[in-house]
């Protein structure tokens, strides 16, 4: 050893660079001790037509050389070779060899290959002891010459596919084409560097895996130290079914409670690249050089039932072996995806106060994180209140808080109850805008004109969203039979009569966006295409913050009817397949319909809310009256809304039409809007809907409007 070395290693200073070098220096020396064996043997080292190779003269002069660039502890002075790895006092040379069970000979193998990587004199000293100057790293015989293992023994066989170097992927073996002993080895540059100190995730895996690096937060779930023993027994394999909880937020934590480093991957991004293979090994051998653990899911997105995602989920088991998996998603496992089965856990939703926590602690991280003062970033009851309605797993609890207190940092202000529902609607994703129209409401309770008794009914539906975690997860009052916390409402009144208005209504309460279901897109006249089609909105539905609306839902959840042909049968079958699955449903629906008569009855117990619109009385279509023509109209002196609003027995869709009509032909007039011009429009709109004009409704207005139309 030099100097330096033999005093950092008694004063218990050697680093790990340094006890690397030193063992590189046995290899050094065992170099050495080959090239002086072929020179001695070589038969005419003058020979003018060795070009192309190098001269022992020029051997002598590289090992006399050295790289004057590289700073690192000179090499040994020829101390021999054969120390078990790691007795040097440990460092990552042994911890590597312990992770993937390497045996001495392994790890002084594994340093022959990794020679070239560390100093370029190595490849020409290679090449001349290969006697091929274009083959600069070892060959198999090489290695196993080098480390004095015979080549017709049973060193050779630590190059099987199966032996811990080439499984565990420390090597890789080139020229495949070639007799065993004439293959090349080659180091990954991932193990080379985390053995010079890098800790860095495999740039290989770039897009594929993403490391959490956040600082470990308090968790009070029971789960966690649950689902942290189960990752030190048997295979490692856990699965989390998801049932409204946070199985992301769980397997990071559990991860870390039992000591290891949280490995992320994006399924969808493994399954669609080029070699996944090769991803999946390069993704174990990252595992176990970091003593991580590896996060996947959903595997809805991975579709694990179909053969290709059966294929990749096992070639990933199989390449992990022990090191710990936590699979997640909301299906049961399928024992013939991987041969071990995992330990199941399913994953509650945290209840309200677990939510309020995560978003007290999330709105103060990012408050941090974006400049927001510490007075700012305070979650107060009312921010709380307004945030208990949503449903969002850790991640998109994260970005939402990130989002409004970007937009709180703006003001400078604190986080309103509005930044949190922007914040929450920006993370909807973009499936169910494909199945439905999406509609941000504009619209709120003073914009509604509707009796007492319909008004209670709709702030019941809305407490009923707010409070659900509470009453059907916490108190449990809804137990058994795959019964859903789902909110089914359903509004029911001649059409005009503000249904789809208060859908939105409720909505905007709630801070969520109402997605209109677009019948088009459900209804096929191809047997059983119509509930793939449903089952595709509820199963969106269930993932955003929003209210599904079934406008006209007595076209999809009629009556059953007498079974008299096929058609009749496949028509029953929807509404039992509508019946399970509006009862299983996790989200909050409405449905509206002029016709309640023709709906099933069976759905009626299914419902939770029934609001019933009536036709608007005089005191009310006249408010309708005022409101729909708005402050922004101006109107002629003469312009009477009471004598609209008793004789006109109109609905308040009717009302806005007329109303809108009547602002045509002022604007037409450029003068303010007139009593003829209203007239006018009430006229048309009876016409549109087919009802009789009589005098007694319309008095002397009529006479004018007939004398006007006759000139």
């Amino acid at each position: 050893m030099t100097p330096a070395v033999q005093q950092a290693e008694q004063d218990g200073e050697l680093t790990d660079v340094e006890a690397l070098w030193e063992r590189l220096g046995q290899v050094e020396q065992r170099v050495r001790e080959a090239v002086a064996s072929r020179r001695a043997v070589d038969p005419d080292p003058d020979d003018p037509y060795r070009g192309q190779y190098l001269t022992p003269e020029a051997v002598t002069r590289v090992l006399e050389t050295r790289d004057a660039f590289t700073p690192v502890p000179a090499y040994g002075d020829g101390e021999p070779a054969g120390a078990p790895p790691g007795t040097e006092g440990g460092g990552r040379l042994g911890e590597l060899a312990e992770r993937f069970g390497l045996a001495p000979p392994d790890v002084d193998l594994l340093l022959v290959a990794l020679a070239p990587d560390i100093d370029p004199r190595f490849e020409r000293l290679y090449g001349y002891l290969n006697d091929d100057l274009t083959r600069r790293r070892p060959t198999i015989g090489l290695a196993l010459e080098l480390c004095g293992l015979p080549a017709a023994g049973p060193g050779r066989f630590r190059f099987s596919p199966a032996a811990p170097l080439v499984a565990g992927g420390l090597l890789e073996i080139a020229d495949t084409e070639r007799p065993l002993l004439s293959r090349l080895l080659c180091v990954p540059d991932r193990v080379t560097a985390y053995l010079l100190g890098d800790d860095g995730t495999d740039g290989r895996l770039r897009g594929i895996v993403r490391e959490h690096t956040r600082a470990p937060e308090p968790d009070e779930r029971p789960e966690v130290p649950r689902v942290a023993a189960a990752l030190g027994t048997g295979s490692g394999l856990v699965h989390l079914l998801d049932r409204g909880g946070d199985p992301h937020g769980l397997a990071v934590q559990a991860l870390r409670t039992a000591g290891r480093r949280p490995l992320v991957v994006d399924i969808a991004a493994l399954a669609m690249a080029t070699e996944p293979a090769a991803l999946v090994r390069a993704l174990a051998t990252e595992a176990r050089l970091g003593r991580a653990g590896v996060v996947l899911g959903p595997l809805e997105t991975l579709a694990p039932e179909r053969p290709e995602g059966a294929r990749l989920l096992g070639s990933l088991c199989a390449a992990l072996g022990s090191t710990p998996l936590i699979a997640y998603g909301k299906k049961n496992w399928d024992p013939l995806w991987t041969p071990e089965s995992p330990v199941p856990v399913t994953v509650p939703p945290p209840g309200p106060d677990g939510m309020a926590r995560q978003w007290r602690r999330a709105l103060a991280d990012a408050g941090r994180s974006v400049g927001l003062s510490a007075a700012h970033a305070t979650a107060d009851d009312t921010l709380i209140e307004a945030a208990a309605a949503y449903r969002l797993d850790s991640g998109q609890l994260r970005r939402a808080a990130t989002v409004a207190s970007r937009l709180a940092v703006l003001g400078p202000r604190p986080v309103t109850p509005e930044d949190l529902r922007a914040a929450v609607r920006a993370q909807n994703g973009a499936g169910l805008e494909r199945l439905a129209r999406r509609i941000e409401p504009g619209v709120g309770w003073d914009d509604l004109v509707l009796p007492p008794a319909t008004r209670t009914q709709l702030a019941e539906l809305a407490l009923r969203a707010r409070h659900r975690e509470t009453v059907l997860g916490q108190w449990r009052m809804r137990p058994g039979g795959g019964r859903g916390r789902g909110v089914i409402a359903l509004f029911a009144g001649e059409s005009g009569t503000g249904k789809t208005m208060s859908a939105e209504v409720v909505a905007a309460d709630l801070g969520m966006e109402l997605y209109v279901v677009d019948l088009s897109t459900v209804v096929d006249k191809y047997i059983g295409e119509t509930e793939k089609n449903l089952e595709r909105i509820f199963v969106e539905a269930s993932d955003v913050n929003g209210i599904l609306l079934f406008d006209e839902a007595d076209a999809i959840f009629g009556k059953r009817s007498q079974v008299n042909d096929s058609r009749d049968k496949h028509a029953n079958m929807e509404s039992a397949y509508l019946l399970q699955r509006m009862e299983s449903f996790d989200g909050i629906a409405v449905l509206t319909t002029n016709l309640r008569a023709n709906l099933d009855e069976a759905f009626t117990r299914r419902l939770d809310v029934i609001a019933e619109f009536p036709m608007p009385d005089a005191r009310q279509r006249l408010a309708l009256w005022d409101r729909c023509l708005g402050p922004a109209v101006p109107r002629d002196a003469t312009l009477d809304l009471e004598f609209c609003a008793d004789r006109f027995e109109l609905a308040g869709g009717s009302i806005r039409a007329c109303a809108v009509t009547a602002a045509y032909l002022a604007a037409e007039s450029g003068a303010p809007l007139t009593m003829d011009q209203l007239v006018t429009a009430v006229l048309q709109e009876y016409r549109k809907l087919g009802r009789l004009v009589l005098e007694s409704e319309f008095g002397p207005w009529l006479a004018k409007e007939r004398a006007r139309a006759g000139r």
